[in-house]
């Protein structure tokens, strides 16, 4: 079993035979992690774990009638609807939502209900009126045109995936629901690592709750200026040292397999 982050929230594991690719975005300019939609071809099977642009822009060109990959689309209601309006082609979009139980191949997956990080209002306020907004206007114009028609809907979802003995949990977003008995001690949890006005106290508690034996980081990048930002992780980590020193932390390479 492979896992390779590439780049933002998306992420390919490579099980039993199958590539799934999870939430594949293609950086805007100036991105810690250039890429393009070329990079994601030869996928099959994708699992969207919420519907903001970040998450599924380019979903859409999966699903063109002259695409050169015919893959599987698997996401909530509300990702779906949003598709239905910029795809050509919603043939291949299964919708899923928490309780859903579906098999890719040998790989057994179950949706859980997630919940989206919460930013700052003084957080954000502080990046939208900074110098890299200005550096970066045409970014912000777009993103700011784009996001209305990308919505979350409250539908953020935590993908379960079983196959070779093993358990993998991955995370849309940093946060959890009250009252959700969610499965314990996972041989890797991918934790997205921004997006929260206490980002490391969020993923703590994550931790406590999800207490996995490993951890991939992913979302800690650079990936659309001015409304991203580059999140040093070593504070986490260290704190992660001191609190669960039996769980390792994992912050991957753009591009490079993590063998779990």
């Amino acid at each position: 079993m492979k896992i390779t982050w590439l780049g933002t929230a998306s992420v390919l594991a490579e099980i039993c035979g199958e590539r799934i690719l999870f939430d594949p975005f293609v950086q805007l300019v100036g991105g810690e992690n250039p890429n393009c939609i070329e990079d994601f071809w030869g996928n099959e099977s994708i699992c969207i774990t919420h519907g903001h642009l970040d998450h599924m822009l380019e979903v859409s060109e999966f699903l063109e009638e002259d695409s050169p990959c015919e893959a599987t689309v698997y996401c909530g209601s509300v990702a779906a609807k949003t598709l239905g309006r910029i795809a050509e082609e919603t043939g291949r979009v299964v919708q899923v939502g928490p309780g859903t139980v579906f098999r890719i191949g040998d790989v057994k997956i179950r949706v859980w209900e997630g919940k989206h990080a919460r930013p700052g209002i003084g957080q954000a306020a502080k990046r939208l009126f900074s110098l890299r907004t200005v550096h970066y206007l045409r970014n912000a114009v777009s993103l700011a045109w784009l996001h209305r028609f990308f919505p979350e809907g409250g539908q953020t979802y935590l993908y379960e995936l079983r196959a070779e003995g093993k358990t993998v949990l991955v995370m849309g977003s940093l946060g959890l629901m009250d009252g959700v008995c969610y499965p314990e001690g996972a041989d890797l949890l991918i934790l997205p690592y921004q997006g929260s006005k206490n980002l490391e106290k969020e993923a703590l508690r994550v931790v406590e709750r999800l207490r996995p034996k490993r951890i991939l980081l992913d979302h800690f990048d650079d990936a659309f200026p001015p409304i991203s930002q580059t999140v040093d992780t070593h504070r986490f980590k260290k704190r992660m040292d001191e609190k669960f020193p039996g769980i390792s932390v994992v912050k991957p390479l753009y591009g490079k397999p993590v063998e779990v």
